[in-house]
């Protein structure tokens, strides 16, 4: 791990009809509600597994 505090900005971009309910979870969990929606997390391993559980739905921004 860094030891710097890196960000990771995340953007929704799919809609969570007809997806997974753990799925729909783990975007929530991202901070992330709506469509285009953007959110800025921490850079760790847990958050790293969260967006590769849901890659298919969100986009990493910058």
């Amino acid at each position: 791990m860094t030891t710097t505090n890196s960000k990771v900005k995340l953007q929704l971009v799919r809609s969570l009809i007809g997806t997974r309910e753990s799925h729909r979870a783990t975007v929530r969990g991202l901070g992330l509600r709506r469509i285009n929606s953007v959110s800025e997390l921490e850079d760790t391993p847990a958050v790293r597994g969260m967006i590769n559980k849901v890659s298919y739905l969100v986009k990493v921004v910058g």
